[in-house]
């Protein structure tokens, strides 16, 4: 009888350890949702940290692009995939201005997603072609007070970081000048070289090559602090106390999504992003890793959408 017992212990051990483990996670590969183009910031963070997150969790993590609607069908996507787990967003800075431009969006941008971690953040430039002779923020302002409407900004959709700091620097500064809508950075980079726009808020990686061959000239980075890689350039707060903002990546996953799973994601996210290799990549491109707790990025995603709100309100941008 007693080696029954031990025989029928022994037996649910084996089979309780067998059935964790056949559901240990991950047991399968993750879809890490990008709702923004190949090549862009969240694309380019996403697959680095998508690389050693495959290294770290023994499963292959597949970066899925998802594009349109100003990433809004990506998003959704992700907020009707199971919480398993097994779905995860990288979302960039309009996924906090987008709750504000579209009417129609399928998701509560706060309350079906739950944020796992901030992977970078750092400032767009504001360049201008050499052309217009501006040489800081001050001259910039000054010009466009004595033409009125007369200075283009290249912009890449009502939401994007180009559109929503050109409008905040005509809040700060009380200016007018006339938005050029892209369709792709791409072109409002081109046409910015060769001069056809005069001016444009774009992420450092975008811009830096041209400042450096002199065919732009950076006039501020909108960070709180100067930048590394942009050596020299003034910040717009030096100029306008309250001009703060900065691009920035992050990850989340279904709101229902187990909290062990969130946590063990976050653990690995952070652990990674404090690898100098990364946080090297990265600085090269201007940006800083940041690794942030959910709670943290939670509140960056709240500060951020009431921040951006309140501009698009004042300045009534819709969809175009």
């Amino acid at each position: 009888m007693k080696h029954r017992h031990q025989l029928v212990a022994g037996l649910a051990l084996a089979i309780s350890a067998a059935f964790g483990h056949a559901h240990a996670y991950p047991s399968k590969p993750i879809r890490l949702i990008v709702p923004n183009a190949p090549a862009g910031l969240a694309d380019i963070s996403a697959r680095l940290v998508a690389a050693k997150l495959t290294e770290a969790m023994g499963q292959q993590v597949i970066v899925d692009n998802r594009v349109g609607a100003g990433s809004t069908i990506g998003t959704a996507m992700a907020v009707k995939a199971t919480p398993d787990g097994y779905t995860l967003l990288a979302v960039f800075d309009s996924h906090a201005s987008n709750p504000h431009l579209f009417k129609n969006i399928e998701y509560d941008t706060l309350a079906d997603l739950a944020p796992i971690s901030l992977l970078v953040r750092g400032p767009l430039l504001l360049a201008v072609h050499p052309k217009l002779n501006v040489k800081t923020v001050q001259d910039l302002v000054q010009l466009a007070k004595m033409r009125p409407g007369a200075l283009n900004f290249a912009t890449v959709g009502p939401g994007s970081p180009a559109r929503l700091l050109m409008e905040l620097l005509k809040l700060e500064a009380r200016i007018d000048v006339t938005n050029v809508p892209y369709k792709g950075a791409g072109l409002a980079v081109n046409d910015l070289v060769t001069g056809q726009v005069d001016a444009m808020f774009a992420t450092v990686p975008t811009l830096n090559g041209f400042v450096k061959a002199g065919r732009l000239h950076a006039i501020a980075v909108t960070s709180e602090k100067r930048n590394p890689a942009v050596p020299g350039v003034p910040t717009m707060k030096e100029t306008f106390l309250n001009f703060t903002a900065e691009s920035w990546v992050g990850i989340l996953a279904p709101a229902k999504t187990p909290r062990a799973i969130i946590a063990q994601i976050n653990s690995e996210i952070v652990r990674i992003l404090a690898q100098p290799e990364l946080k090297t990549r990265f600085a090269e491109m201007g940006y800083e890793t940041v690794g942030s707790t959910p709670a943290e990025f939670d509140r960056w995603i709240r500060v951020e959408t009431e921040r951006w709100g309140k501009v698009i309100r004042s300045q009534k941008i819709t969809i175009e």
